[in-house]
């Protein structure tokens, strides 16, 4: 057991889970963009929008779009700076059926024209689970290196990709293979020991029947 099962994170409170949690939520849609958000429509789900707002889940999630940690003093005035730095948010109370109660639904779009959608929700002690990322189910973590693959559901992808892992002595410690419909869109979400080398993810993006690389390093609640 960490001790920060024990404690909690360090972090700007008044909560763990709305709070704490929720600055892990947008920061890790940040990282997951790869650029700057300029716009973000934000659904809270159940008790994120029963009680987020005395929680301050709502500055929580914009915080942690604008690349704050949960412990960063300056997560109250994330609606202000957000202005500052040209992010143009919506906050809205939605209904996910099944979702865990701490929801969020976030629809970023960066600067650069990137746009994604994360559904992720948060588990207590700051911990969250990415849920699903443009729609599809991908229930990882972020507590270590993560490379998202989204490719068309043909043969050979999967081999390709661990092979080339292998090549460069990436150990993988978790694989997850989803799909939206045979012959659709699929999902490998492979839970590394090491950094990918940013070389390898541009390899990956040229490859055919690659239609987006997403990556996130290590995470730390």
């Amino acid at each position: 057991m960490n001790i920060f099962d024990i404690l909690g994170p360090v972090m700007v409170g008044p909560s763990s889970s709305h709070t704490a949690g929720a600055v892990h939520i947008g920061h890790v849609t940040r990282k997951l963009l790869r650029s700057r958000p300029v716009e973000a429509e934000i659904g809270l789900c159940g008790s994120f929008a029963a009680t987020g707002k005395g929680h301050g889940t709502d500055k929580a999630l914009v915080a942690g779009l604008l690349g704050m940690q949960p412990d960063d003093m300056r997560i109250p005035e994330s609606f202000k700076i957000a202005a500052h730095e040209g992010l143009d948010f919506q906050i809205k109370n939605i209904e996910i059926r099944d979702a865990h109660p701490n929801t969020a639904l976030l629809k970023v779009t960066g600067e650069d024209g990137r746009v994604l959608e994360v559904q992720a929700s948060s588990l207590g002690g700051g911990r969250i689970m990415l849920n699903k990322l443009d729609g599809i189910v991908v229930n990882c973590t972020g507590e270590c290196p993560t490379l998202i693959v989204h490719n068309h559901d043909t043969p050979g992808h999967v081999a390709e990709v661990t092979s080339m892992l292998a090549k460069e002595s990436i150990n993988i410690a978790t694989l997850q293979l989803h799909r939206e419909k045979r012959g659709g869109l699929a999902v490998m979400v492979i839970e590394i020991d090491q950094t990918v080398p940013d070389s390898f993810i541009k390899w990956l993006e040229k490859q055919e029947g690659i239609v987006k690389v997403t990556y996130i390093d290590r995470e730390e609640a």
